[in-house]
């Protein structure tokens, strides 16, 4: 008897301890199974309120970029424009007319796809971009020089991610070909800033290192009926008066629908 009840305490007393370890061992696996998609949740998220078009889904991730594409272009333009004049150096100028035609263009193609996919658009730039026009405004000769490089820069690397990104993951043949069109458009944007020699990459890589992901624009609901298209209200910046601007003015056509409000 004493020998049954050893064994029966034995097992009882092993059973226990299965128990404990397996009860342990669900504890530990629980947490990673539920977060096994950690990485990707940002996406995730972005990717969420997808609606059904013609040309393929089209999720909240493109409505962002094509409203950011916009908005690029309403404040980068102008600064191109401003930048043909008050540029000291060869290089700041060539920088500011490749903003011009860059954006130009793009923001043709950005209308068009909008149109197709029942976007709205806004016809203002941000505060932020707003706040950036008034500092190259109010800046002169070296000095204008160094703020436009820098500024422009770090706004091109930072809309870079978000094409690369958005290439990456849509299933929008529209969006697809508008971030190929963005990323050739941003890139040479990037290398010509760069040409200026006065990008100060420890400034950008201070603001990269300190980041945290870009929010999401007020970006445009899916698709629904169009109102009648508002006039963009794109920021000129200040003639200045000691030199003539050789160039023509360019202003951006009306978004093909009513303005977002994009604070």
């Amino acid at each position: 008897m004493r020998t049954t009840n050893g064994r029966g305490g034995l097992f009882s007393g092993t059973g226990l301890i299965v128990a404990g370890l397996t009860a342990t061992l669900v504890a530990l696996l629980f947490p990673i199974w539920s977060y096994a998609d950690r990485s990707g949740t940002g996406v995730s998220v972005l990717n969420a309120s997808t609606v059904t078009t013609q040309y393929g889904p089209l999720s909240a991730l493109d409505r962002d970029f094509v409203t950011k594409v916009r908005l690029a272009g309403l404040w980068e333009l102008p600064a191109g424009q401003q930048a043909q004049t008050k540029g000291t150096t060869l290089a700041v100028r060539t920088a500011g007319e490749h903003l011009v035609e860059g954006h130009t263009f793009l923001d043709a193609r950005v209308r068009d796809v909008a149109a197709r996919l029942a976007l709205p658009l806004p016809n203002q730039p941000s505060d932020q971009q707003k706040a950036w026009l008034d500092t190259l405004t109010a800046a002169q000769g070296e000095t204008y020089d160094r703020e436009f490089a820098n500024i422009a820069r770090l706004a091109h690397g930072k809309v870079f991610s978000v094409v690369a990104q958005v290439r990456a993951t849509t299933r929008n043949s529209l969006v697809r070909d508008l971030a190929e069109d963005a990323n050739t458009t941003v890139l040479d944007h990037i290398k010509v800033l760069e040409a200026t020699g006065l990008v100060d990459y420890d400034a950008i890589a201070r603001d990269a290192a300190s980041a945290s992901a870009p929010p999401l624009t007020n970006s445009p609901a899916p698709p629904t009926p169009l109102n009648d298209p508002g006039s963009p209200v794109p920021v000129t910046p200040s003639p200045v008066p000691s030199r003539p601007d050789p160039s023509p003015t360019y202003t951006l056509p009306p978004a093909a629908n009513g303005p977002v409000d994009d604070g």
